[in-house]
């Protein structure tokens, strides 16, 4: 029986690699963003280190945002190095405490005079099921609230920026974990849970089903918001997951699945594309509008995360309809 499991799962995983690897698509854009600002969060590892170098190499004022100081400025300076865009920035944030997002938004408020392009990439996997200072879930406030909040903070500048022509853009980097999320979203802040990996499979629903909601109240703006999933990339995001298999995931994953860079193009193309800039509400998989699992169509579960999310992050009336109201 044990023989029968273990030949069923290399079947799987084999047959799984080969999708992955033969439904690579690259963003196509040639387009080139001089004078634009653009803020990647998690643009230090990963995922997301790709997206920035990609986007620096186009010209853009790149800000990359992480809660390492010394990852974030090896980052910066791999960027400029690779890229010869000396308008590169590392930010602190840290997206597991209010108090940072605040801190954060308040400063690219004060000292950024536009922004382009806001991709929440930042996340975690399943790194264990505790509360922070603020309250919540981990995994959830730094893959989800946080991210929440950060994007509803920054909604005035992306208004401000965004136009006729050129609407600025938000991208949420949701994954194929969405698929096996619950929807019962009064329940996505709690702790305890017997697996940790469905709390961040929660979290990939909500920014899908956060892209949606924003939309509904962004529309007819000059900002459209749209979610993106990789597909199965080899990071290091499970690397200190999983309860210690985190490191032979991560190995598997670098044999069988897309690379980094390889994941990083359906962001791009959600980011670059001019099709996809008019836009919003989307799922983006393979550098093209996708169907994602029945999960993410239940607009009352979106709702009700949207008022659960409000109320978490305490988001006070001023700050909601600076960002919502023209």
């Amino acid at each position: 029986m044990l023989v029968e499991i273990i030949i069923f799962t290399l079947i799987v995983m084999l047959v799984t690699a080969v999708y992955q690897k033969s439904n690579l698509v690259d963003c196509k854009s040639r387009k080139r963003l001089d004078g634009k600002s653009v803020i990647v969060t998690g643009g230090t590892t990963g995922i997301g280190l790709e997206v920035a170098k990609d986007l620096a190499n186009r010209g853009a004022k790149v800000i990359i945002a992480c809660p390492f100081e010394e990852e974030g400025n090896s980052a910066k300076k791999l960027i400029i190095s690779e890229t010869r865009n000396e308008n590169v920035i590392f930010k602190f944030l840290d997206l597991g405490c209010l108090i940072s997002i605040r801190k954060f938004a308040n400063d690219i408020l004060k000292t950024e005079e536009r922004l382009d392009i806001l991709i929440n990439n930042a996340g975690v996997g399943a790194v264990g099921d505790h509360l922070t200072k603020d309250g919540m879930n981990f995994i959830m406030q730094v893959n989800y609230y946080g991210a929440f909040y950060l994007t509803i903070l920054l909604l005035p500048l992306l208004r401000k920026t965004g136009t006729k022509d050129e609407s600025a853009r938000i991208i949420n980097m949701s994954s194929c974990g969405h698929s096996m999320a619950s929807t019962d979203v009064k329940n996505f802040n709690r702790t305890n849970s017997i697996y940790s990996f469905f709390t961040y499979c929660n979290s990939k629903l909500s920014l899908i089903y956060f892209a949606q909601e924003l939309a509904k109240r962004l529309k007819d703006s000059n900002v459209v918001v749209n979610a993106v999933t990789p597909g199965i990339v080899s990071t290091d995001i499970y690397s200190k997951s999983l309860y210690g298999i985190g490191h032979l995931l991560t190995w598997i994953n670098y044999w069988l699945f897309r690379t980094s860079w390889q994941g990083a193009q359906t962001a791009l193309h959600a980011a670059l594309d001019d099709k996809a800039g008019r836009m919003s509400g989307k799922l983006f998989m393979t550098c093209r509008e996708g169907r994602g699992w029945p999960v993410m169509y239940r607009e009352e579960a979106a709702q009700l995360l949207w008022e659960e999310s409000r109320r978490l992050v305490n988001l006070s009336d001023e700050e909601y309809n600076a960002a919502i109201t023209v």
